[in-house]
């Protein structure tokens, strides 16, 4: 899986002019289902996403608290051109990307592990649908993550 991390303000996500999510202070995730994913590997950078610390503390400092510690949301939208490779030609290439069916159930998987790990708030975009995404940035501060380094 590979995934882009925001920490932000509020974020939202739209599909034809309707919010279908919205998180306050937290994480906007960008998440890619990559061919050979597995529920482990979901698991394991559900895990990893809610400990890692980016938000600061009474000193001030960036990676005092994690999602869990400041009772943030997270807003997981599926986004499968992160599988894209343009080492040839000018085109993007998607096959490393998993198949549709298998994408989506792994990026349900995702939100019930956030869940069960605590995060306060989950929203998600419509997996397939073309969204429009809005989002604060707070740092700003964004992590690439993918699970094969983890």
């Amino acid at each position: 899986m590979r995934l882009i991390l925001q920490r932000v303000s509020s974020a939202s996500v739209s599909v034809d002019g309707n919010v279908v999510g919205s998180i306050g202070r937290g994480y906007l995730l960008f998440l890619c289902v990559m061919k050979g994913d597995t529920q482990a590997e979901a698991g394991k950078l559900a895990e990893k996403i809610c400990g890692v610390r980016l938000f600061e503390g009474p000193e001030g400092k960036i990676n005092d608290k994690s999602l869990i510690d400041i009772g943030g949301g997270a807003l997981v939208v599926s986004q499968f051109t992160l599988a894209a490779d343009l080492r040839h030609g000018r085109r993007p290439d998607y096959t490393a990307a998993a198949d549709p069916k298998l994408a989506q159930e792994l990026y349900g998987d995702f939100l019930e592990k956030l869940g069960a790990a605590g995060v306060a708030h989950i929203a998600g975009g419509k997996f397939g649908a073309l969204m429009q995404v809005s989002l604060t940035n707070d740092g700003p501060v964004t992590l690439a993550l993918d699970t094969a380094a983890l």
